[in-house]
């Protein structure tokens, strides 16, 4: 392998580790009880794994499934008996699913807010920061602390 491959090599896997323990001192920051990220889809589990923050979605791992009533239902009354601040969209998937989830928990007498818009199937636009792995990470990563402290 070419050194000038070697060297890029090794200072990406810097640059991900970097990110990794930023990542993890990040959420680490939100109150153990308020680290549940609820999305549209089930797309964040490998994040949740690695840094210790619950994953719920609404519908499975695919995007193309629908959800349904009973979906919405239950992910209601979760919502509402862990008091969760913010729900998230995605910059991928209609946000139809998750404002119905916000209607569903302000009838129920909680307010829960949408988060923001996080990167799960898609980057961000080539030039911006999200248009990296490195920066959809930390877009990601700063928007769910942003909302769930």
């Amino acid at each position: 392998m070419p050194r000038c491959i070697r060297r890029k090599t090794a200072a990406y896997l810097r640059e991900l580790s970097t990110l990794h323990n930023e990542t993890k001192a990040a959420i680490a920051s939100i109150p153990e009880q308020q680290r549940i990220l609820i999305t549209a889809h089930d797309a964040f589990g490998y994040y949740g794994e690695a840094y210790g923050i619950e994953v719920r979605g609404l519908q499975g791992i695919s995007t193309l499934s629908e959800f349904g009533l009973q979906d919405v239902s239950s992910l209601v009354k979760f919502i509402v008996a862990n008091k969760i601040k913010a729900v998230f969209v995605e910059s991928s998937v209609s946000p139809k699913a998750i404002e119905a989830v916000v209607q569903g928990s302000s009838k129920r007498g909680h307010t829960v807010r949408i988060g923001g818009t996080l990167f799960s199937d898609a980057m961000g636009e080539e030039g911006t920061p999200e248009g990296t792995y490195t920066g959809m990470v930390r877009h990601n990563t700063n928007t769910i602390i942003t909302s769930l402290k």
